[in-house]
């Protein structure tokens, strides 16, 4: 039976039936791999079941020469931590989770869009403080959501589905920016440049994390925003500069922010934590049981295809 490394702990049922079919070794931690558990388990192990932080870079192929595993099997549909070509090159297989966490995303997306229009964080820290001194009609005001425009950045799977909720949930009028053209965008929208989308009442970034991302929400960017723009960040944190958010969010530049992603996570800039004006969520996008459950199971479906000799359904 082939050696499988799982590392972190999944839902009982996608361990279950992993076992069932591999000689399962589980790393029950929440923290990435490290340099020396990456170069073994290229070496120790024919498969491994791999999620967000697990750095599979050139320099872990490169001193791994020959590796014993041929799979690598990403928990996630963002496989950014994952360098494909180096994993190609060196034999090795590699698959993510796509689909499966469209809806959970979308609505992290729109948590994180109403919490910050309409201060639910800040209003909560203020009654549980034991801070609220009752309603009065002009106390708390945030920004009305219904009729605003939203502006999406990455109309993918993930993108349309927000557009879908702000549209016909809040009759919000969509305009999207996208690297290719979007022919049809399963709802009255309109593909626009950055500059343009930028200028919405609500930003949010729906792009994958890579190389050619990487920073693209910078100072430049973030200045196309209007004052009372809001910015949400739902990809990968690395797509945001974060001093520069964090500057343009002092400064007055944009009113606010929902984040649920961080470049160097778990640590998020103490200056974000400082901010009422910022809704901060530790990475939330997925975390539902049945989401959880069908994402491992979609990966565990990879890697016994690849252990028939079939041709893996999600490969990257």
């Amino acid at each position: 039976m082939q050696k499988l490394l799982i590392t972190r702990r999944l839902p009982d049922s996608v361990l279950a039936r992993a076992a069932t079919r591999f000689d399962v070794t589980l790393r029950d931690s929440i923290d990435p791999l490290t340099p020396d558990e990456l170069r073994s388990s290229l070496r120790d192990y024919d498969a491994v079941l791999c999620s967000l932080g697990d750095r599979y870079q050139p320099d872990v192929f490169a001193d791994t020469p020959a590796p014993r595993a041929r799979i690598l099997a990403n928990f996630g549909v963002g496989y950014n931590h994952i360098d494909a070509v180096a994993a190609r090159a060196a034999g090795l297989e590699v698959t993510n989770t796509p689909g499966t966490v469209t809806d959970a995303t979308a609505d992290t997306a729109l948590t994180l869009l109403l919490m910050t229009a309409r201060r639910a964080g800040e209003g909560e820290r203020i009654l549980r403080a034991g801070q609220w001194k009752g309603w009065g009609p002009v106390e708390m005001l945030g920004t009305h959501v219904t009729g605003k425009t939203v502006g999406i950045i990455g109309l993918g799977r993930i993108g349309k589905a927000i557009a879908k909720r702000c549209h016909y949930g809040f009759g919000m009028d969509v305009i999207f920016h996208n690297r290719s053209t979007v022919a049809d965008p399963g709802l009255p929208a309109r593909q626009l440049p950055l500059t343009q989308v930028m200028q919405a009442d609500f930003v949010v970034v729906v792009v994958p994390g890579s190389k050619e991302t990487w920073h693209m929400i910078n100072a430049e960017v973030l200045a196309m925003m209007k004052p009372k723009g809001i910015f949400i960040n739902i990809s990968r944190g690395d797509v945001v500069d974060e001093p520069a958010l964090v500057a343009a969010l002092q400064n007055g530049q944009i009113a606010g922010a929902g984040l649920d992603v961080y470049e160097f996570e778990p640590k998020v800039p103490p200056e974000l934590i400082a901010m009422e004006n910022v809704t901060l969520l530790p990475h939330l996008g997925t975390a539902a049981l049945e989401v959880r459950e069908a994402m491992g199971m979609m990966a565990v479906d990879n890697l016994f295809a690849h252990l028939d000799g079939q041709p893996c359904p999600n490969r990257v």
